[in-house]
């Protein structure tokens, strides 16, 4: 197992989300830094470069689609797995966001167990730097 656990960045403007998620991923034991708009997401993607991107689509400044198709254009950060997190769940919402970029999708409400079996699938999915 590696020393340093990995690190996720979560771009989400609800405070109450965004802790829901910190504590969520404290318990499962990584390193967590957090953005609340898709500007701030976008910069602290390229700068901290994280292991994954757990990203709301509807966020203030800049949006959370054009945040990923501004980060997976970016051959620096375009290989960080990105999960969107949205109250998108109408028809068609989930294929716009992987068109969008995201590698997966989780509708809110969030279920905590569907959203940590996708992290780590992700996870294990990434290939080394």
């Amino acid at each position: 197992m590696a020393e340093t656990q990995p690190c996720i960045l979560v771009v989400e403007d609800n405070l109450d989300n965004r802790t829901l998620l910190i504590d969520m991923l404290g318990v499962m034991n990584y390193r967590v830094i957090e953005a609340s708009d898709g500007i701030e997401g976008v910069e602290m993607a390229i700068r901290e470069k994280p292991a994954l991107i757990l990203m709301d689509l509807s966020l203030p400044r800049k949006d959370g689609w054009q945040a990923t198709r501004e980060l997976k254009s970016n051959k620096a950060v375009a290989h960080i797995p990105i999960i969107a997190l949205t109250a998108h769940a109408m028809h068609g919402d989930r294929e716009r966001a992987l068109e969008a970029g995201c590698d997966d999708y989780v509708s809110k409400p969030i279920d905590l167990l569907e959203l940590a079996q996708k992290i780590r699938l992700h996870l294990e999915d990434t290939p080394g730097e």
